[in-house]
């Protein structure tokens, strides 16, 4: 007899992909209510003519097949292009204190915001407001600052290139370098990390090197959830016989087995391809452990050949010639004990040297990784431990072989290379005078967290943001709520409805643009905008479908709105001729940032231009002129684990499930259908702390538990094939159980990937929860 599970909780025993991913975009299409035009707007998506798919930012082919959209891919477009409308009416209905009750999916279910939006706080209603009264009540607002740096500038990682750019420009005349922005939150231990070792905060690859390698190594990411469209080259790779080694603590199925869509032969047998050639279930945390192993092992092989006469398994002469701290990183991995790796990553030193066999036995290699090595207070360590793996064999700067930072949003990494950081260098600085005739502050201003606090204490008192969905994304939702409802001036720029724009300011506004998928007129006629992948390539993206409201705007005319209110005549920008046609913005992009040469004409070739990534030609911006292998000390192990009943928590995203968009309840690779209130469990520490798969628990934040009670309340422990001492439970909801403190002090990142945590049977008296997300 079946052991009976929790209620939504089933065996699920298919592949990633295949027929089951072709009724999820069927069934979404019907949801949105549009089966028609959805097809045919599936069908433009990543096309050299069409709009660039507002998910993830896995590279496009060379577009040979009409059929370049993935599951997860087709519900980011269809829930954009949705035939849905949160317009003037549903505003009437529903006052803000009942939306903020409901879920964050029925909120962004409704559809598209159809106009301009200012909250009546007499009414508790927002009510529509004329887009010239808008601008005029953000200027008044903004100007009414004693300070510009009282303003935070939020980004998200969906703007495009034009819409960063005009931005960035707008801010810095304004007077600020405050720019929190969603990198701060993902991939900065890369945007940081990176620079310090190999001179660019950028992956090195591109993805015609993956036809070359000989071995992919995966940490810490779930490309069948997060970056699917990435599978097709996996299952490419996997089938022509490289080996593909993954470390992650939860074995996602999209890296066990994969059936492609575009394989007729596999959908007409019910067949699949497997994918990671060896599976290593790494704890939570234990990346830097794993990382010293695999170089422990090399160090260890080389040493054996070397004393057999032979040359040894180490590139000698790239070390020499390209790298500099190469003697104090082997004294600092040799020092380090096979007893304390296996115990900090929770695998076996066999594990671990047959990992370095296949690392060594490869000729070029590939790393990828994702924010399963970010989000922890030890992510920059985490990804230069990356690079000193692959230097060691000069496994960057040659075809087939590099590093490989998989971001999350189509444009994130275009956003940071057009302007949009806290810390403006020199060349940044000396491009928009020559652009502008202005020289911008070169002050540092505030990244996601000192924003956060910023507002949180008074210091600041507006805030801005392009897109996104500020204070659910971030950590400590106690703080950040309470923060952001102290503000006077919120603006959000947005699609959709989402919960940030219920925590009200004195002054709140609601702006809706043109998403990805529609077609932007200007003056000039249609518009196209750009977009940078994960592998540095810029390609056009042009929407097609008609907007959805007439009082829709798009992105850079809402900035040069709110620009030319605010600042006047300052410093005589076109702002006008700017949005009049959106090449004039690409020149100026290519006077501040001259890698961006022939911008106009380069982009309009099909599939776009690489930026240079130096890096990948061993050209080294360094201070040193190298690159730089650098040292981790230690373990970094928690001293909060020593405690037997101490867990390390990690939040995941669900596949039914975007950043915060969540576009329904299921999470079909790991059995879950129609709940989110789970935490996953290894079975051992379910019984060490007398619990049973199915119990209704309390999880109990340890950081800062002096300071504040976080706690999330009444969960089901789920029994999961997880490491002992590990669980996992979803983004957004587990954020309140992040402290602000608990971060990357390197790169500001949140540690939302390692939060020592309890967890206790559900209390039978009302414990006061956080003030999340409803259920």
């Amino acid at each position: 007899m079946n052991e009976k599970r929790p209620d939504g909780i089933e065996r699920y025993d298919h592949p990633a992909g295949g027929w089951d991913a072709l009724k999820a975009v069927a069934k979404t299409l019907a949801h949105q209510q549009i089966v028609a035009q959805g097809t045919r707007t599936l069908l433009k998506a990543n096309q050299p003519e069409g709009f660039d798919c507002p998910g993830c930012a896995w590279p496009d082919p060379k577009h040979t097949s009409s059929f370049e959209f993935c599951e997860n891919g087709a519900k980011a477009i269809t829930w954009e292009s949705t035939a849905k409308r949160t317009d003037a009416a549903f505003f009437e209905t529903h006052k803000v204190s009942e939306l903020w009750e409901w879920t964050d999916h029925k909120l962004e279910d409704e559809g598209r915001l159809t106009l301009p939006l200012h909250y009546n706080r007499e009414t508790d209603h927002y009510e529509p407001i004329a887009w010239e009264s808008a601008f005029t009540l953000i200027a008044e607002g903004l100007n009414r600052l004693d300070s510009p740096h009282q303003a935070e500038f939020y980004t998200s990682g969906r703007a495009s290139n034009e819409s960063a750019f005009l931005y960035q420009l707008f801010v810095r005349a304004f007077g600020t370098n405050n720019f929190p922005d969603c990198s701060n939150m993902c991939h900065e231990a890369t945007s940081v990390g990176l620079p310090m070792s190999i001179g660019v905060g950028k992956g090195t690859v591109t993805l015609e090197d993956f036809d070359h390698t000989d071995a992919i190594f995966s940490f810490g990411h779930n490309p069948g959830t997060n970056h699917p469209r990435m599978m097709s080259t996996l299952h490419e790779a996997s089938r022509r016989g490289v080996p593909i080694i993954v470390f992650n603590p939860l074995k996602e199925r999209a890296l066990e087995r994969f059936a492609a869509p575009q394989d007729p032969l596999e959908m007409a047998t019910l067949s699949s391809t497997r994918i990671a050639s060896a599976y290593h279930q790494v704890k939570v945390g234990g990346d830097l452990a794993a990382l010293k192993g695999i170089m422990k092992a090399v160090f260890a092989r080389d040493t054996e050949a070397a004393s057999s006469g032979n040359d040894g398994v180490l590139d000698r002469a790239f070390i020499a010639e390209h790298t500099t701290g190469f003697d104090a990183l082997r004294t600092d991995v040799e020092g380090t004990t096979w007893t304390d790796i296996e115990a900090a990553s929770g695998l076996t030193r066999n594990a671990i040297e047959g990992a370095a066999d296949v690392y060594i036995k490869a000729k070029n290699v590939i790393v990828c990784y994702g924010m399963g090595l970010t989000q922890h207070a030890h992510g920059t360590e985490n990804v230069q431990q990356v690079a000193n793996l692959l230097m060691l064999r000069g496994n960057i700067g040659r075809p087939g072989a590099g590093i490989a930072p998989i971001r999350g949003h189509s444009n994130v990494q275009g956003d940071r290379t057009v302007g949009i950081t806290e810390i403006p260098n020199e060349a940044l600085l000396d491009g928009m005078e020559k652009a502008f005739g202005f020289r911008p502050s070169g002050e540092k201003g505030h990244n996601a967290i000192e924003a956060i606090e910023a507002i949180s204490a008074g210091r600041s008192k507006a805030l801005v943001c392009l897109g996104g969905n500020l204070a659910v994304a971030m950590s400590d939702h106690l703080a950040t709520f309470e923060a952001m409802r102290k503000l006077d001036l919120v603006v959000h720029i947005a699609t959709k409805l989402n919960r940030s724009h219920l925590l009200l300011a004195r002054t709140s506004l609601v702006l809706p643009c043109l998403g990805r998928t529609d077609l932007d007129t200007q003056a000039s006629g249609p518009q196209s905008v750009t977009v940078e992948d994960s592998m540095s390539m810029v390609h056009a993206s042009r929407g097609f479908l008609k907007p959805p409201a007439v009082m829709l705007k798009s992105e850079p005319a809402i900035i040069a709105g709110i620009a030319k209110a605010t600042l006047g005549d300052r410093y005589s920008i076109e702002w006008d001729g700017l949005i009049a046609d959106y090449s004039h913005i690409r020149d100026k992009i290519e006077i501040v940032f001259p890698e961006f040469f022939d911008f106009n004409k380069r982009v309009r070739v099909p599939g776009g231009f690489r930026l240079d990534v130096a890096a990948s030609y061993r050209r080294w911006n360094t201070p040193t002129g190298k690159a730089n292998f650098l040292t981790a000390r230690g373990l970094r192990v928690d001293p909060l684990l020593i405690n037997k009943d101490t867990l390390l928590l990690t939040t995941i995203r669900s596949h039914d499930q975007y950043n915060t968009t969540v576009y329904g309840m299921d999470d079909r690779y790991r059995g879950v259908f129609g709940r989110r209130d789970v935490l996953f469990m290894n079975a051992a520490d379910l019984a060490n702390l007398q619990l049973s798969d199915g119990d209704l628990i309390d999880i109990r934040s340890l950081i800062g538990a002096d300071e504040c009670d976080r706690r999330v309340t009444k969960f089901t422990a789920v029994a999961y094939d997880i490491p002992p001492g590990s669980v996992a439970g979803y983004y957004p909801e587990f954020n309140t159980l992040v402290p602000l403190k608990h971060f990357d002090r390197t790169s500001g990142t949140p540690s939302y990937k390692g939060v020592p945590v309890t967890v206790a049977r559900a209390s039978e008296s009302p414990v006061s929860p956080s003030p999340a997300i409803p259920d």
